[in-house]
């Protein structure tokens, strides 16, 4: 998949992950020396900036005039799928960004037609629904773990309609489904997320189980239980690892792989979060 190419390569440290609807990177420049760059691909590409600043060097999108700006910290560029994005710069600090690379063609977007809408070039533009979101991603990428495939999901979602948002200048229209979840949904749903606390839940996965987008569950979801799935789901876990807690029988790393987390920080940091207390003390705390 064609990501933003720098030459030389070597002036930037880049850590990225693949999502599906989403494939995040952040992008370090480490070097105080000039680097190109260019980009053009079938996704979308939205770039968050943090940290931007150049004592030269120019911009070009096509579709827009080219910019010789020389800071742009806390600004975004939106790149639409098909357009060449590309430049040069002589930093004046060390560029520290996040880009996001947006599946237009993805089956979570489907029924919002976001294929099928022509989004225009920006350069350098700030929204604060927008970035909120992006910061929100970027620290998923940071602390990655298997728990978090709902959660990217609704993040993914949410800022495809803010994108949309932004490109037509006004919110966007979107059903809400009244009266949540029927009773015999929620249940099915409760009985297939407590019998699969191990895996990886994605939210279209659980969308299946009740025959609806994914837009449309998410919002029904967090109607009919009064909270995000992603958020249920670490609550169901965290009330698992009490009753293994409690047994004694496993050690916290153990029971943290039983119910969904691939690591025992990401586990400890979640059980804190919920519980105020580290899965060792909530355990100690039973004697």
């Amino acid at each position: 998949m064609p990501q933003v190419a720098l030459t030389p390569p070597a002036v930037a440290q880049r850590h990225g992950a693949d999502w599906g609807l989403i494939r995040p990177e952040q992008v370090d420049v480490i070097r105080h020396e000039p680097f190109d760059y260019e980009f053009k691909g079938p996704r979308h590409l939205l770039i968050a900036s943090e940290r931007a600043e150049r004592d030269d060097g120019e911009t070009l999108l096509d579709g827009l005039p080219r910019s010789s700006r020389r800071e742009w910290n806390r600004k975004m560029t939106f790149v639409p799928a098909g357009r060449r994005f590309y430049g040069w710069q002589k930093p004046r600090s060390l560029l520290r960004s996040t880009f996001l690379y947006i599946d237009p063609r993805s089956p979570l977007l489907a029924e919002l037609g976001f294929a099928e809408i022509d989004f225009r070039p920006r350069l350098f533009f700030f929204d604060g629904d927008v970035w909120t979101t992006v910061l929100k991603l970027k620290a998923q990428l940071e602390h990655s773990c298997r728990s978090q495939s709902v959660y990217v999901d609704a993040l993914g979602i949410a800022l495809a309609h803010e994108l949309m948002r932004v490109n037509d200048g006004a919110s966007t229209a979107d059903a809400e489904l009244r009266g949540g979840l029927p009773a015999w949904q929620q249940k099915k749903l409760a009985q297939y997320i407590d019998a699969h606390l191990a895996e990886e839940i994605s939210l279209s996965s659980l969308a299946r189980e009740v025959r609806l987008s994914p837009f449309h569950f998410a919002r029904a979801f967090k109607q009919s239980f009064g909270m995000p799935p992603h958020r249920y789901l670490s609550s169901r876990r965290i009330e698992r690892a009490k009753v293994l807690l409690a047994e004694r029988t496993l050690s916290v790393t153990e029971i943290g792989l039983d119910v969904g987390f691939s690591e025992t920080s990401s586990f400890t940091a979640a059980f804190r979060k919920l519980t105020g207390e580290t899965p060792t003390e909530y355990r100690r705390s039973l004697a």
